[in-house]
């Protein structure tokens, strides 16, 4: 991959964003040392990594590898038999906490999980406790080793501390005698050349015994060791050097120690630095909310809702981009600031990032082609003057992108030909697209130049694409929409700034008559296409609402059948426990009965127990009889007939029948808003009162019944009805509700502009049979329906 490209597409920028989230210095080299791959099996490896390591951050947690040192030069100290140093066997240390720490991080809760990518790296591992914690006992800080490092070292700091003291105590009695005091410059002992000194007047020195190591400045002062303490002084020096003789001897044991794991230590660096690389692809990929790519290797892009990394994640807008398939050039038109370099750039940062194992920010299955070389000519193409240098710059770098582009290639162009006259420009872009077309290179180019849009509408292959842009607002929408060329709106920008209309209206004169038939096809189009979508918006969010209605009634319907159920079912039950109750006392009566004939005949016993036997199953019958105060008249199915008012037995519930019996003897009943199947078994019809009024006729048994009861439904849809139209139908239906004893109905006027439901309302009030009416709740159909309840 070229490095011109890498710095173009700004690929350099996540890499120093991938390399603030590695924790130690090797890790941070291996992210800087990063480069996109062209070997598919790689890459794909190098993904399922990173998707492997963010399933851990997101299960436990993020971990810190920032204990790793290099000690790579240690190691190759070890190699030929040296003694390592304070610090250096401490940096060894700190390496083995991050390998225990990352062994116990990499365990699993449940063993039964499967293997990802990354247990081969974790179970090679070892954080050679024993050895850690050697070193650990042994050094304190890079200052001091420990007095239990060894038994000799103990005792030699035992000594020293006991012949400190007794210089201590020598030179106390020497500062504080009254003889020695007028000869001292200071009450104070120091410390020249490792010796306990005395500041002693000059004057003194003859009256002085001692050893002179030093004088001050002046020469007043002279620092003499007393002779009382040269020998232990000479002793206490003797013990420093047994005491650093010993340390050494600690260290070399402690590297010997180290030296038998040498090869471990250096497999640790190794895949503790892999880990730390690829944890930072992970944390990476969780800050910029990115997900792991597919690739093919047909030269096929699908980006979904791609966000560009490097822009503020508040004011990114999502993009879809698809290139290769259908079509392996697109010409990205529309006017400045509208995106389209934003576009670009999103195509070729994404393809670098994701060959380089990187996720990419965007919708799950997004696809990404292997590419062997990415091209780009990208530059600051929106100044007002462009000199002829920076048009042969770019040529420069077209004619280089020309030389070297295959199949296996992604071309960018941004502004492909600007810089020079349009004409010729547009007719250079033309023929550069061309060439890359027919050789079958991927490519994406940008351009104002409407020669391009025609290019690629009358080109098989070829795809238009615009940049939306709002004119109303005089802001981009950053939306990308493939299939549509991009108008500039030069026109409309001008005039919405301020532009007088007749210049514009005399600007538009000089355009080509097919230019401008072109460009009012383009605003058609657009026109459409955005009544289109709102339209597909509107449908959704009805669909989304129905679909919400249906499963709250779903769930209505279930709550009413399993409260039926558990009606039934309780009430099964306590008929048994009743039967089993007077089954039980029929038992114990029968027993009573066989112990007195066998003894002396009690009539008059038996015959009240008998007397109890009967009130008992009296009771029993009355509690098991249904509570109609008439018993129930024999009724056949012809006696059933639709609008029939009947009283539901098994449900306790008041019901209109809506369908003739079939050859069961099963029929619908209409309770409310429950529609059911019932027995006629289990129906008791109900003797109508006599109602008078229109739509009335006479029964065989000489009772009124409603004639217009087998038609009427709960509801009623009045939307799509002008005002005078629903009003009429709705009073008639009224009418007919209220006589067939619907408790309440539910009117469907809409939302609309309101005048609809306004003169249902206005019409409701002068109702007299309607007790009350409301607007629908949620789940019964908002603001869009009225429900009516009669008196």
């Amino acid at each position: 991959m070229n490095t011109k490209v890498l710095r173009t597409l700004e690929y350099y920028k996540i890499i120093d964003k991938l390399t603030g989230y590695a924790g130690s210095m090797l890790g941070k080299e291996l992210c800087n040392k990063l480069l996109p791959s062209s070997d598919i099996a790689e890459i794909v490896e190098a993904q399922r990594e990173t998707s492997d390591a963010l399933s851990r951050i997101l299960q436990k947690g993020s971990i810190s590898f920032s204990g790793i040192k290099d000690i790579r030069s240690s190691l190759m100290r070890l190699e030929v038999g040296s003694t390592l140093g304070i610090g250096e066997l401490l940096s060894i240390s700190s390496v083995l906490d991050v390998a225990l720490k990352v062994k116990s991080y990499s365990r699993r809760d449940n063993e039964e999980d499967n293997r990802d990518s990354l247990d081969e790296r974790f179970e090679q591992i070892e954080p050679l406790s024993p050895i850690n914690n050697e070193i650990k006992r042994c050094i304190i800080s890079e200052e001091e080793i420990a007095d239990d490092a060894s038994p000799t070292l103990k005792g030699i700091r035992r000594s020293m501390k006991n012949t400190n003291d007794r210089i201590r105590e020598q030179l106390g009695s020497i500062v504080s005698s009254s003889t020695n005091r007028t000869m001292l410059q200071e009450s104070i002992v120091t410390m020249r050349n490792g010796r306990y000194c005395l500041p002693v007047k000059q004057e003194y020195r003859s009256h002085f015994q001692g050893m002179i190591h030093d004088q001050s400045s002046t020469g007043s002062t002279l620092f003499i060791e007393p002779m009382a303490i040269v020998k232990l002084n000479n002793d206490l020096r003797e013990l420093e050097i047994k005491e650093q003789e010993e340390i050494e001897k600690i260290l070399a044991d402690l590297s010997n120690l180290v030296a038998e794991e040498n090869e471990n230590l250096s497999a640790n660096v190794k895949i503790l630095t892999e880990l730390d690389f690829i944890f930072a692809k992970a944390s990476l990929s969780k800050a910029l909310k990115a997900t792991e790519p597919l690739f093919n290797d047909k030269s096929y892009i699908n980006i979904k809702k791609g966000r560009h990394p490097l822009i503020d994640p508040k004011h990114v807008v999502p993009i879809d981009i698809n290139l290769g398939k259908n079509f392996n050039l697109l010409v990205v038109t529309g006017p400045n600031t509208g995106g389209k370099t934003v576009s670009l750039k999103t195509v070729g940062l994404f393809t670098l990032m994701g060959q380089a194992g990187l996720h990419i920010p965007a919708f799950d299955e997004s696809e990404l082609a292997v590419f062997e070389d990415v091209f780009a000519d990208i530059g600051d193409e929106q100044s007002i003057e462009q000199s002829l240098s920076t048009f042969s710059s770019h040529m420069t770098n077209t004619v280089s992108i020309l030389e070297h582009a295959n199949d296996k290639s992604l071309v960018l162009f941004d502004e492909l030909g600007a810089g020079t006259d349009p004409t010729e420009g547009a007719a250079l872009a033309m023929s550069i697209l061309s060439y890359l077309h027919n050789s079958n290179v991927r490519t994406m180019a940008t351009t104002h130049y409407s020669e391009l849009k025609v290019f690629a509408l009358t080109t098989e292959g070829v795809e238009n694409a615009s940049c939306e842009f709002n004119v109303e607002t005089l802001r981009p929408t950053y939306r990308l929409l493939i299939g549509i060329p991009g108008k500039s709106n030069a026109f409309a920008i001008s005039s919405k700034l301020g532009l007088p209309d007749y210049i514009i209206d005399d600007a538009k004169l000089r355009i080509n008559e097919n230019d401008q038939s072109f460009e009012d096809v383009i605003s058609n189009l657009e026109a459409s296409r955005v009544a289109i979508e709102k339209e597909q918006a509107e449908v959704k969010r009805y669909k989304e609402e129905v679909a919400d209605l249906k499963k709250q009634l779903e769930q209505k319907t279930d709550k009413l059948d399993q409260a039926k159920d558990k009606i039934l079912r309780e009430a099964n039950e306590k008929a048994r426990e009743i039967l089993q109750d007077a089954k039980d006392y029929a038992d114990d009566t029968i027993k009573k009965y066989n112990k007195w004939a066998k003894s002396s005949g009690l009539n008059k016993d038996m015959e009240n127990e008998r007397n109890n036997l009967r009130g008992k199953l009296s009771e029993t019958e009355s509690k098991l009889a249904l509570k109609n105060k008439a018993k129930k008249k024999d009724q056949s199915p012809k006696d059933f007939k639709p609008g029939d008012s009947v009283n539901v037995l098994s449900l306790g519930l008041k019901g209109i029948i809506s369908s003739t019996p079939n050859a069961k003897g099963d029929v619908f009943v209409q309770m409310g808003i429950l529609r059911s199947q019932v027995n006629i078994t289990d129906l008791e019809l109900i003797d109508e009162p006599v109602i008078t009024g229109p739509n009335l006729s006479k029964t065989g048994s000489g009772k009124i019944k409603i004639s217009k009861t087998m038609s009427i439904h709960p509801e009623i849809n009045l939307i799509g009805k002008t005002v005078d139209e629903a009003l009429s139908l709705l009073d008639k239906y009224l009418d007919d509700a209220y006589l067939s004893h619907l408790p309440q109905v539910t009117v469907i006027h809409g939302r609309g502009t309101g005048a609809l439901k306004n003169a249902v309302h206005a019409h409701l009030k002068k109702a007299k049979y309607v007790k009350s009416f409301r607007l629908g709740a949620f789940g019964e159909g908002d603001h869009g329906v009225t429900i009516v309840e009669f008196k």
